[in-house]
């Protein structure tokens, strides 16, 4: 799962190679906490956050095949 938002944040934004996303794993729940350039910020979160609940989605949608809650956060 982090593999895969890696991939899809380093798309998104224009310096791929600060983007980072940090695993934080609870007894039933997995956080996920982005990490990018100060510049990027408003594209990982997008117009209206659509960005950002579509990358929620994805990963809330990853989660249930483990029945976990997985949260991510974006953290500046």
């Amino acid at each position: 799962m982090k593999a895969l938002l890696l991939q899809v944040i380093r798309a998104l934004v224009d310096h791929p190679q600060e983007a980072t996303v940090t695993e934080v794993v609870g007894a039933q729940t997995v956080i996920y906490e982005l990490h990018c350039h100060t510049d990027d910020i408003g594209k990982i979160i997008g117009r209206n956050g659509r960005t950002i609940n579509a990358l929620r989605g994805l990963a809330e949608a990853m989660g249930m095949r483990r029945r976990l809650r997985v949260v991510l956060e974006v953290v500046e």
